[in-house]
């Protein structure tokens, strides 16, 4: 695939872009060098004052923003403006704590005076998908920016316009020229951009074969990654839960970004003594669910980003039905439009060696498991190779530790929907990555962390 602005919506064309030229590259490489040599001097004070006027920009341009990842990905336009606004939060979050999180830290040893210092790296290189393409630059950029380092993007080749525009955001707020570059590139350009010496880190958000390509080529130049990977989240519910409340959520945390989440629930792992009620409920509000043009503010579920991404879903269902897997809703492709769409799907009963098992849907199709107690629950979420989010529903307080404790995932969530936030630290472990986005720990995952002993 070329790198083009493709609308999902219609399978039209609308612009595309030519990679650049081994020039071009060595030129973006040289300018992020010489700007880093004299941004990482720059004070604290005036980096949060950028990152404040990021944050002012995107507010001011949310409606704008939110149309081109509309029309480059597919999102609803109210879920694409609140992208936005979530990057807005986020370059705020850095701008008011980074100097906290990278103050000096004093240690009582033998010595006069011994500390630890916060420095930058360099350049780091991030790669990053399509699904939320505003808000996983953000994350990104407004820590390593503020820690002073410097930033090259190399986003999905589906969402150009997205890429250049937060290049620009980031410039019109007053970043020195280099501070941030969007690299327009294909995925074979960039392992010689790992190998370049100026080039000191990488992070990927994306697929595991991905990830594993970015993390080969890096550990080979002896050069820190961070990788946000994929992942199958349960979403468990147990006889306790507050069932209106878990259904809610449900719908919301299978749809959200028309199922298109790293941290979507994936997997609904019921007790069997609420199942049928929780089956019910949630079917209920799948048949209510309208889809259709993204940009329409009362569309529900818009397109798949790309038609690939809707080949795979479709083959994914396909097998499981096959294998005799019980369809509730949907199951099959929309052929009455054009685009990438996919209609809200459940699937139940699976038999062992389905998709479900192991596999990560990336769409609007949720899979429901029945098992006897927390125990089963336990080991059918731990099963997966993925460790990324879990969501637990329960009201009772040792059955809410059981799960905090014995769930294999980045981040445990009783009672709500699994989400990022600047607070806190994002990541997960198993196959779906290692290191940590957001929080203290995300801005601490591209420094140096220097001992300083005197005496």
């Amino acid at each position: 695939m070329g790198i083009a602005t493709i609308n999902p919506a219609t399978g039209e064309t609308l612009k595309t872009f030519e990679p650049l030229s081994t020039e071009l590259i060595e030129a973006k490489l040289a300018l992020s060098q010489q700007t880093f040599e004299q941004y990482r001097k720059t004070p604290m004070s005036q980096r949060a004052a950028w990152l404040y006027k990021a944050a002012d920009i995107l507010e001011r341009d949310q409606v704008h923003f939110g149309e081109i990842m509309t029309t480059e990905m597919g999102k609803t336009i109210k879920s694409a403006i609140a992208e936005v606004q979530k990057c807005a939060l986020v370059c705020r979050y850095y701008a008011e704590h980074a100097a906290e999180f990278l103050a000096d830290v004093s240690v009582g040893t033998d010595a006069s005076q011994s500390f630890v210092r916060y420095q930058p790296l360099g350049a780091v290189l991030a790669v990053m998908p399509w699904n939320f393409p505003f808000w996983q630059v953000f994350r990104f950029a407004a820590p390593a920016l503020m820690a002073g380092n410097v930033g090259l993007l190399k986003h999905s080749s589906n969402v150009p316009q997205c890429a250049l525009a937060i290049e620009d955001v980031i410039t019109e707020a007053g970043f020195p020229e280099g501070a941030f570059q969007t690299l327009l590139i294909g995925a074979s350009q960039v392992e010689a951009i790992i190998n370049d010496e100026r080039v000191k880190a990488a992070t990927l958000t994306g697929s595991e074969f991905a990830g594993a390509s970015l993390a080969a080529a890096a550990g080979k130049q002896i050069k820190k990654t961070v990788l946000e990977l994929g992942g199958s989240d349960p979403f468990i519910v147990l006889e306790s839960a507050d069932i209106e409340a878990a259904v809610a959520t449900a719908v919301t945390a299978r749809l959200l970004n028309n199922g298109q989440s790293c941290i979507g629930a994936k997997r609904f792992i019921l007790e069997e003594s609420i199942a049928d009620e929780f089956e019910r409920r949630f079917l209920e509000k799948f048949q209510t669910l309208k889809v259709g043009d993204p940009m329409d503010e009362n569309t529900d579920v818009g397109p798949l980003a790309t038609p690939d991404i809707l080949e795979d879903l479709d083959k994914q269902v396909q097998e499981c039905i096959e294998k005799g897997s019980k369809v509730l809703i949907g199951g099959q492709r929309l052929s009455d439009r054009p685009g990438n769409f996919y209609p809200p799907t459940i699937l139940a009963d699976f038999p062992p060696g389905t998709p479900a098992d192991q596999e990560e849907f990336f769409g609007p199709v949720a899979l429901l498991f029945r098992v006897k107690d927390i125990d089963a629950a336990i080991e059918l979420a731990n099963s997966t190779l993925f460790g990324l989010g879990a969501s637990a529903w329960t009201t009772d307080e040792q059955q809410a530790h059981r799960l905090i404790d014995e769930l294999e995932a980045g981040a445990v969530f009783i009672n709500g929907l699994v989400k990022s936030d600047p607070r806190l630290p994002f990541g997960g472990t198993k196959r779906s990555g290692y290191g940590r986005e957001l929080g203290i720990q995300g801005i601490h995952e591209f420094v140096n962390i220097k001992t300083v002993w005197v005496k």
